[in-house]
């Protein structure tokens, strides 16, 4: 950000993605969750309520991937029909497979973001750092 701020979101969507890279040293990691734990609290309703928005977006995202499975099709749809239905699930699970479902899922949000004409480019400058970081475009 030009003023020298920085955003409290990004920081932490870069903690994340270090976290979770398999390219980066134990002691990166270890600090990145430190540092991670350290800024919990620093997140509004605002930041959940966006990170659901980047989740549903990415479910979205899967029903018009030609490439997504029958599978991942059927659940996003469950998810999208469960999210009208104010019935939003906890995608953090400790399920390997439902964690990176997970991730790319949110990805897949982010990246819908960048082709939306209604989303601030602000918005899309952040799901760009996000995509960035995780190495996704």
């Amino acid at each position: 950000m030009s003023s020298g701020h920085k955003n409290p979101a990004n920081v932490a969507g870069g903690l994340k993605a270090t976290i979770n890279n398999p390219n980066t040293s134990q002691e990166a990691k270890d600090n990145a969750r430190e540092r991670l734990n350290d800024m919990q609290g620093a997140f509004s309703e605002v930041s959940q309520e966006q990170h659901e928005h980047h989740v549903l977006g990415g479910y979205k995202a899967t029903l018009n991937n030609d490439r997504a499975s029958d599978e991942a099709k059927a659940k996003a749809r469950n998810v999208l029909d469960n999210a009208e239905r104010g019935q939003f699930d906890n995608f953090e699970s400790g399920d390997q497979d439902s964690s990176d479902q997970h991730r790319n899922h949110v990805l897949g949000g982010h990246k819908a973001t960048l082709n939306n004409s209604n989303v601030p480019e602000s918005t899309k400058e952040h799901s760009k750092e996000i995509l960035e970081e995780n190495d996704a475009i």
